[in-house]
């Protein structure tokens, strides 16, 4: 008799490389039913492994879906690929989770990238079950590993098996406690509650390949796996694209409102400078499970399919009532330039390239006209192996690439003011913004603290979304900027000349200008590592990362060895593990996690190796646009502040001096009475000129030089961000 579904659930599994996750998922399909026959990893006839690469290298590439029912548990997995490189991949798929499934080895503990995993989980709200693999092995101790896992991960971990579970249920709530007290009990409410709001994490232990905890598991998310309400009007959240082999595009969404129906028409819009609105309609909707799928007329809020017919979506994007993604948390650390075979020129490669990147959006296709050159971004050695391999596989290309280099970051280490000002004839805005220093890490944040009465609220916000649209470049070497807050300070417009491309223009100039002006930092990243040694080789581990310019803790004994955890440069690190190898005759391994990044070492050097020059990158001037006699003329960044009309947000005010006083000339936005600069028009202004002769207005003469006193008042910003960098390495540093 075919059991009622009461309950729909869609659940990922995470785990480090090798801690058994896809035998997990496996498992949890014998056991319901979904599977007559139990597959394994190493004898490469796994049900989610669908791929050639996966089941050669017996690692999870790409993200797979399963379907199975348990006890009217409706439940789809996720299974996310375990290794570092392929990390991105995992990131996307938390974004349609109503809960996690974290897989930690009993053999080795909480791993670097076990932390990295937790540290996704927790910034995107998931909900946790952890299951503790392959607790059959030698040296696996369940206290042991309970108390690693409330020391590095929280004190809300809690085994579900154990008697005194009630109690320390209890403990990671008030209310939970309150119930305790009362009956003895904590209900099942209260302890989906607890899980929800992250308190409360249970955890299973067991092993996969010999079906041991696998049922409790499976009870334990029917039974306290939190379920979301979804509204009725219609929402999706697309995780995936990716082609059938008959090369249709495939775009797997989760249904987070409403109802999607075949031939029902979505729009979006284009991710291309013009933002292009797009409507097309779902051809098909697909059920995955594994290789194979079931079509289905509709998807219900909850589910998780895949559609056909759509050209333009793209991972991360909200449909309907779902708003933007946010910005992942980790990216490519490598940069590799193709190097295509004969025959193949470089634009054939270009629209390849650009295919794949729709599939994998942290692929960072970078083509440089000017070299013609074409650059791809990447996690790791490994994922460069898949790259060629797919583009051999789907395209027929045989494509080489070089050493690869190091993707930097720069950041500020001051406060201060840019200003950018875009008056080509008939146009007008100026924009000030205040650069800030943030937290390592934080990325890139924008507000604005600009009056409404100074600027209209349409103003601000379409600056705030210039801001947020484009990747601003560093001037140190044309690295991305991180780690900034900037905020929008003051502002203006033209009532009649200014248009929305004026304030983009205005925006990108200030952005770089503040820049210019700025004490800038350049970040290199660095990994956390996790050497597993013969206790011989440790004292060579050790003196290895100090020459790498790292740290690590006091070494670990464990039965056969020693454990060494340390943090190195990625740079000095990358290729690590192959010495490794050797020097421990394979007895050694060594696991790398993405830390973050950290000023960088050898500033000057890798500055001085880059030549970026600035003021030369015309893409994204520093440089701002004034008017005078009718005609725009460019104004160098740092002669804007004596031009600027606005007055600086961060200096104090500017001394008024009467216009025309001997040696004082008129800077152009200067005013000697307190009429609006704006008050004439300049078409009026042109007709006036004809019939009476032109007029000689000295407050918009253009200066060729700031005085002295402007000058003065942006501190040392005319000796360029290198010049001024130098003295400051060794203290940033």
């Amino acid at each position: 008799m075919k059991q009622t579904l009461n309950k729909r659930l869609a659940a990922g599994i995470l785990a480090h490389v090798d801690a058994g996750k896809t035998t997990l998922s496996e498992a949890m399909l014998f056991q319901s039913g979904r599977l007559k026959r139990l597959g394994r990893v190493d004898h490469r006839d796994a049900f989610l492994d669908t791929d050639v690469q996966e089941r050669e290298r017996g690692i999870t590439i790409f993200s797979k879906q399963a379907e199975l029912d348990w006890n009217g548990l409706s439940l789809t997995l996720l299974d996310t690929p375990g290794h570092v490189d392929f990390s991105s991949e995992t990131e996307r798929t938390l974004q349609v989770l109503d809960c996690a499934i974290l897989v930690v080895s009993g053999s080795d503990g909480v791993q670097g990238h076990t932390l990295t995993l937790w540290q996704l989980l927790k910034r995107y709200g998931v909900p946790v079950f952890l299951f503790v693999n392959k607790m059959d092995q030698p040296g696996a101790d369940r206290t042991a590993l309970l108390d690693e896992l409330r020391r590095r991960l929280s004190e809300g971990c809690v085994d579900f098996r154990a008697p005194d579970r009630m109690e320390q249920i209890a403990l990671c709530g008030e209310q939970a406690l309150s119930h305790f007290l009362e009956d003895g009990q904590v209900p099942d409410g209260e302890i989906t509650r607890l899980i929800g709001g992250r308190k409360l994490f249970p955890c299973f232990f067991g092993s996969a390949l010999k079906l041991e905890g696998v049922t409790g598991l499976l009870d334990a998310l029917q039974r306290y796996a939190p379920v979301r309400s979804y509204p009725e009007e219609f929402g999706a959240r697309v995780y995936k694209i990716s082609r059938d082999p008959q090369g249709n595009r495939l775009t797997y969404l989760k249904v987070t409102g409403g109802t999607l129906r075949v031939r029902d028409l979505l729009s979006g819009v284009r991710d291309d400078p013009e933002r292009t609105a797009w409507s097309e309609k779902v051809n098909q909707i697909r059920f995955y499970s594994g290789a194979k799928f079931r079509t289905a007329d509709e998807a219900a809020a909850g589910e998780v399919c895949a559609v056909t017919g759509l050209s333009y979506t793209r991972s991360g994007e909200g449909l309907g009532i779902e708003k933007g993604a946010s910005a992942p948390l980790l990216e490519p650390v490598f940069t590799y330039r193709l190097i295509p075979p004969e025959g193949c020129d470089p634009h054939t490669a270009l629209q390849r390239l650009r295919l794949l990147e729709e599939e994998d959006p942290q692929l960072h296709v970078v083509w440089n006209p000017t070299l013609r050159e074409l650059r791809v971004q990447l996690m790791g050695d490994v994922q460069l192996d898949i790259l060629k391999r797919v583009l051999h596989d789907r395209f027929g290309m045989d494509a080489a690439f070089d050493q690869g280099g190091i993707l930097y970051r720069e950041t500020i280490a001051n406060r201060v003011e840019g200003v950018g000002h875009y008056e080509p004839l008939r146009h007008y805005a100026e924009v000030h913004l205040i650069l800030e220093p943030g937290e390592r890490g934080s990325g890139l944040r924008f507000g604005s603290i600009c009056s409404e009465d100074d600027l209209d609220r349409n103003w601000q916000r379409l600056i705030l979304t210039h801001l947020a649209e484009k990747t601003h470049l560093g001037v140190l070497t044309g690295a991305p900027i991180t780690d900034m807050k900037i905020t929008l300070a003051a502002g203006r417009a033209h009532l009649k000349h200014t248009e929305g491309g004026d304030f983009r223009q205005a925006t990108y100039r200030a952005v770089r200008q503040g820049l210019m002006c700025a004490k800038n930092v350049l970040l290199e990243p660095w990994y956390d590592l996790r050497l597993e040694l013969p206790g011989e080789c440790l004292g060579r581990a050790m003196t290895d990362i100090q020459q790498m310019g790292g740290s690590f803790e006091p070494p670990e004994e464990t039965g056969d060895g020693v454990v060494l955890l340390g943090t190195a440069p990625v740079a000095e690190a990358r290729h690590y593990a192959r010495e490794v190898a050797v020097y421990t005759r394979g007895r050694g391994r060594l696991f790398c996690s993405l830390r973050g990044y950290e000023p960088c070492r050898e500033q000057a050097k890798v500055v001085a190796e880059t030549g970026y020059e600035p003021e030369r990158d015309l893409d994204n001037s520093p440089d701002s646009i004034f008017c005078a006699k009718g005609a725009g003329f460019p104004v160098k960044w740092n002669e804007v502040p004596a031009c600027m009309h606005l007055e600086s947000v961060l200096r104090p005010a500017r001394k008024q001096t009467a216009v025309g006083s001997p040696g004082v000339p008129a800077a152009p936005g200067s005013r000697s009475r307190p009429s609006d600069p704006f008050a004439e028009d300049k078409e009026l202004q042109a007709i006036f000129e004809r019939t009476y002769g032109p007029i000689r207005r000295r407050d918009i003469q253009p200066r060729p030089h700031p005085p002295a006193a402007a000058a003065e008042s942006n501190g040392s910003a005319s000796e360029g961000p290198e010049a001024r960098n130098r003295s400051d390495q060794k203290a940033l540093s």
